[in-house]
């Protein structure tokens, strides 16, 4: 009796495990916009960070955290894309060029990726060999959701884009409301 209830208490905590890294987010169960108002922050004053390796697209006032959300990634989480096909998420401080509802993800805000620094590092590549001559840019990454009913993927920690960053469709809606086009977006590693 006593190993069921051990077994069983393990296999609540594994089963619960995607669940709890969300909680350990900044803010996480807090409406932005009430973040902001409460605050008395204007948007024009905030900025937003996706780190890779912590797997985190954050909302900052300065140095500090406002708010910040779990995302997965392309299937190469950590090196820098340098060509279309490579399953990299994008580094670099990137403009945002639009944002629209989108018929598999919700929402789409999309970036201006390539962008100078982009095409300075793909062609630096080229010429010391790293990829190939013929290899093609790539282009159209941005921040969106995930299929419905997939939101599991965010949680499950699945890296499953092209190369962009993906949230549950439940941040990516508050996040497109907060997001405006003149906005730039770093994305580190």
């Amino acid at each position: 009796m006593k190993y069921v209830v051990v077994m069983l208490s393990m296999i609540l905590l594994f089963s619960c495990s995607g669940k709890e890294e969300v909680r350990q987010h900044v803010n996480y169960d807090i409406p932005l916009a009430e973040l902001i108002r409460d605050k008395n922050l204007k948007k024009s004053e905030l900025s937003i960070e996706v780190s890779k390796s912590q797997y985190t697209l954050y909302i900052k006032h300065g140095n500090e955290i406002i708010k910040s959300y779990p995302v997965v990634l392309g299937p190469d989480p950590v090196n820098d894309k340098r060509m279309e096909g490579d399953g990299c998420t994008p580094e670099g401080r990137f403009r945002i060029r639009d944002k629209y509802p989108h018929r598999k993800w919700t929402y789409f805000i999309w970036l201006d990726y390539p962008n100078d620094e982009s095409r300075a590092k793909h062609q630096k590549a080229k010429r010391e060999g790293e990829i190939p001559q013929d290899a093609e840019i790539g282009g159209e990454v941005g921040i969106h959701g995930v299929p419905e009913g997939c939101d599991n993927r965010i949680s499950d920690g699945k890296n499953w884009t092209a190369g962009c960053v993906s949230l549950t469709n439940n941040d990516i809606t508050e996040l497109y409301n907060f997001i405006e086009t003149d906005m730039t977006i770093l994305i580190t590693k």
